[in-house]
């Protein structure tokens, strides 16, 4: 920053001199208003202008920016500022283990697949314990016991027995064992072979 210097200086019991004076007087108006080495208020006219320098002891006025807007840097402006709108990253990775939780984040969030062949296995069989799944169009839910035995399943990973209501076929018809609903078959002259048993 410059300094304040005068042309004269004064010592006691010297006569001074209007001239004197009025360079001395001149010196500090160049200081304050040409130079200048001091800022003066003037220079900003409303709440949230800031002083930026625009080169070598010089100094201009920034005015405030558009609410929400950030402070940054631009050597294509004078001051090498600019007030701009804040850019939107992108997550380009998360590192984590299981159970990964991205409800509470805000922006683009990608997309995150589970890998269940990383899960423990657990032996747990109470009604409250919770099963991921995956449906046809990679949408993941929870489900609980009583879901999945309401979707076909039994409490030991298969698909639990479902009621026969009709039978069709060509005689005779051959039961083979298993869960199997009693059958009534009106014949005229075929036969009917259950077990192995031939009944005319």
């Amino acid at each position: 920053m410059a300094t304040l210097a005068v042309t004269n200086s004064f010592s006691a019991g010297t006569t001074i001199v209007a001239a004197d004076m009025n360079q001395n007087f001149d010196d500090v108006e160049a200081f304050v208003n040409s130079t200048p080495g001091v800022i003066q208020n003037s220079i900003v006219d409303a709440k949230g202008d800031l002083i930026a320098a625009t080169g070598s002891d010089a100094v201009s006025r920034l005015a405030v920016g558009t609410n929400t807007y950030v402070l940054t840097a631009d050597s294509t402006e004078a001051t090498g500022l600019i007030w701009a709108a804040p850019t939107t990253g992108d997550i380009t990775g998360i590192t984590a283990g299981l159970l990964i939780d991205v409800t509470s984040a805000s922006g683009p969030v990608p997309t995150i697949d589970v890998d269940l062949s990383e899960a423990s296995t657990s032996t747990s069989d109470a009604d409250g314990d919770y099963f991921l799944v995956t449906d046809a169009a990679s949408a993941q839910y929870k489900l609980t016991k009583a879901n999945i035995a309401l979707s076909g399943f039994n409490n030991d990973g298969g698909f639990a027995a479902g009621t026969v209501t009709a039978v069709t076929g060509t005689a005779p018809i051959v039961s083979s064992g298993g869960t199997t609903p009693a059958i009534s078959v009106v014949t005229n002259d075929a036969q009917l072979i259950l077990n192995n048993t031939i009944f005319n």
